[in-house]
């Protein structure tokens, strides 16, 4: 497969009454556009976020990594972790993101996905139930997509839940919320993977379910 060429930028969402600091890549021709929804606190530095939209992004898929969280809150967060949970708050920067992204000249046009890591799945789902005109596909990677339980079954957007094998917790929180989507859904397991999909291969895994699924979902004619 031919990487395709790839213009990176660094941006700054506006999301309400805040600007959020973010990358977005775009691959020539992009089959799509994927906003990536950080959770735990992590930021649009998340090295494991960035290895999945850099697979995304050679798979032809456009990217948006950006901050959820403002430094100031950032700063507060890494102390007290106030600021993760907070599914409300940042379900709201995810949604706002969303429309920010309606009125970017060139963003408009292409389907959107959203990626959720922890608790940033719950904040994902959120914002699909929110905008299903625009999100035509989701994915969480070791999420809590219970945290977004009265949400679900207004999410039409094709979902896929990824957890590790090991990490029986999730497990059951994603098996419990899936029951619950209103739209197309899939668990899938990843063999001898912990939460954060540290083992070898396991990240590799995640990465290229998502970018199966996203091609498969978001181009125009898949709509």
């Amino acid at each position: 497969m031919t990487t395709p060429e790839v213009t990176v930028s660094e941006v700054l969402v506006q999301a309400g009454t805040v600007s959020l600091p973010g990358t977005l890549t775009l691959p020539e021709a992009a089959a799509g556009l994927v906003v990536f929804v950080h959770g735990s606190g992590s930021s649009r530095f998340s090295s494991r976020n960035r290895y999945v939209a850099q697979v995304l992004n050679q798979g032809g898929l456009a990217t948006l990594l950006f901050d959820l969280l403002t430094p100031e809150e950032h700063e507060v967060d890494v102390v007290t972790r106030e600021f993760r949970f907070d599914i409300g708050l940042l379900s709201e920067r995810t949604v706002a993101t969303l429309d920010w992204l309606e009125q970017q000249p060139g963003l408009a046009g292409p389907g959107t996905g959203l990626f959720g890591a922890s608790t940033g799945a719950a904040a994902a789902l959120n914002a699909a139930a929110a905008r299903p005109q625009r999100v035509r596909a989701v994915v969480s990677r070791g999420g809590r997509p219970d945290l977004a339980m009265p949400a679900l079954p207004q999410v039409r957007a094709p979902t896929l839940l990824i957890v590790g094998g090991w990490d029986t917790p999730v497990i059951e929180m994603n098996r419990e919320a899936s029951r619950a989507l209103g739209g197309p859904w899939k668990l899938e397991i990843v063999p001898g993977a912990t939460h954060l999909f540290e083992e070898p291969g396991a990240l590799e895994r995640v990465a290229a379910l998502a970018r199966d699924w996203f091609l498969h979902y978001l181009p125009a004619e898949a709509a």
